[in-house]
């Protein structure tokens, strides 16, 4: 049955073929989410499954070369945690093996130091409120960026020792957030 919204005809191999060179040359995509695109488009599960299959194999769908791009951009540009990555490549379809590949080239020492400079710059807005207001904004912002207390609690320490903060006296070996 064809779908309401589809201009194009199902069993037509060329109209699908096109409608994913389109998606592909918006941006990389994922072999899912291109399925999900193509299939709401109305094209026949056949139709779908042998343009991905051939895509795949010259090379123009690869979920290993999008996880890894994927994790560079995001980890270097928004300083997401290798647990936030893992999750959105997840969203998108991508398969353990290769989402687990591509979090592992995120060192921890590079998890921690982006960490660390999303911490130096959010605090440099911060300053002059609450001591206690600064740390829970802090930890938090990490928290969003999908860190864990083991990573952020260290870096909100150091951010504010750095900055002689009043809120650096409020971090314990015992402080407990998440």
């Amino acid at each position: 049955m064809k779908n309401p919204r589809s201009t194009s005809d199902p069993h037509d191999p060329e109209a699908a073929r096109q409608y994913c060179l389109k998606l592909l040359s918006g941006r990389p995509r994922t072999r899912a989410e291109l399925g999900e695109a193509l299939h709401r488009k109305g094209f026949d599960e056949d139709i779908v499954a042998g343009i991905l299959e051939r895509y795949a194999e010259v090379g123009m769908i690869d979920d290993a070369v999008f996880a890894r791009a994927w994790v560079d951009s995001r980890h270097r540009a928004r300083g997401l945690s290798k647990r936030a990555l893992a999750g959105e490549l997840r969203r998108k379809g991508v398969d353990t093996e290769h989402v687990d590949a591509a979090v592992e080239q995120v060192s921890d020492d590079d998890e921690r130091d982006a960490a660390l400079d999303l911490a130096r710059r959010r605090y440099r807005s911060l300053v002059g409120q609450d001591p206690q207001a600064v740390l829970r904004k802090l930890v938090g912002m990490l928290a969003r960026k999908g860190y864990g207390a083991g990573v952020a609690i260290p870096v909100v320490k150091q951010v504010l020792a750095e900055a002689e903060s009043e809120a650096a006296e409020l971090l314990d070996d015992d402080a407990h957030f998440e």
